[in-house]
């Protein structure tokens, strides 16, 4: 299995601003003051626009689907978690915490991509678990090392248990299971998705070890990721509130392997870390002060990675 892949799916915002919804347990996100809806949108444009751009030029197959205006789908641009692909041709479907975030689902984004000549066989729907109350937020929630059979998952109010664990038994992977905090005024408070605070390579793996508060716990995940001879390398809570923890390593031309992130990501990295990191892929970044603000999501969000097989 493939860890890494060449071909992106973005979801281009019409109407982006900050979720009401989705503010009571992600703690990044922010209130942008005095600026209008529409400028909030457009500067969040003007950031996907570039972003895409800096990703075809190095050779990234992305494709961009438009979002619509109705319904209203203000995190359209995070499409990484209501859809998994996979590369034996299945699409998984996620159960979403915000009500408002269940409209960005849409079927016609599957038909685009079968347009494309990506091949769907099977598609496993998880969301009717809304109904129940419970959630797992696609590969927010879910770290898939696909090489190596395992995910990774920071249980949260946007990530359950038995839902996990039923995901690992229909896909194949063994679970690694823990919890990892933030620190929220004077309080330890469960981080609502687990790409916040790692990051996983090829080769390499990128984490906060200092949110995950227990030990037993802590040292379980590490261990696992250096049983795959993962380089580890770890990041600072500093650093996990500027999204370093959120970046993807995809492939561009010639098989070339990137290393993606925020500007504001890229400028928290410690020259010690850049040099490790450099040995793994190239570090390609581009600001998105607006997205991560109003969003509390980056780079790694707004990229749905596409491993289905083309026909």
């Amino acid at each position: 299995m493939k860890q890494t892949t060449n071909s992106i799916l973005m979801i281009r915002p019409v109407a982006f601003r900050m979720n009401e919804q989705t503010a009571v347990n992600n703690y990044y996100q922010k209130v942008l003051d005095g600026l209008l809806p529409a400028t909030v949108n457009a500067k969040a444009q003007q950031e996907f626009d570039t972003f895409v751009e800096k990703l075809r030029a190095v050779g990234v197959d992305v494709t961009v689907v438009d979002d619509t205006l109705d319904p209203d789908t203000p995190d359209s641009i995070f499409p990484n978690n209501w859809i998994s692909f996979h590369q034996n041709g299945d699409v998984a479907l996620y159960p979403m915490f915000a009500e408002n975030r269940r409209n960005e689902r849409r079927e016609e984004i599957l038909d685009l991509l079968e347009e494309k000549g990506f091949e769907i066989n099977n598609i496993v729907d998880y969301t009717s678990a809304e109904e129940d109350g419970f959630f797992l937020e696609g590969t927010g929630s879910l770290l898939l090392d696909r090489a190596n059979s395992k995910a990774y998952c920071a249980l949260s109010p946007r990530a359950d248990e038995e839902l996990f664990i039923e995901f690992c038994e229909d896909f194949d992977y063994a679970p690694v299971i823990f919890e990892a905090f933030q620190t929220v005024g004077s309080e330890r408070k469960l981080i609502y998705h687990t790409n916040v605070m790692m990051c996983l390579g090829e080769t390499f793996a990128v984490i906060c070890s200092d949110c995950i508060d227990d030990k037993k716990e802590r040292k379980m995940v590490l261990d696992n990721l250096k049983e795959n001879n993962k380089e580890v390398i770890t990041i600072s809570e500093d650093q996990v509130n500027n999204f370093v923890g959120n970046m993807l390593e995809v492939r561009g031309a010639d098989d070339k392997r990137y290393l993606i992130m925020s500007a504001a990501a890229h400028q928290s990295l410690t020259a010690e870390q850049i040099e490790k990191l450099e040995k793994h892929a190239e570090i390609l970044s581009s600001s998105l002060d607006t997205i991560e603000a109003c969003g509390g999501g980056s780079a790694r969000c707004m990229m749905a990675e596409i491993f289905l097989p083309r026909v």
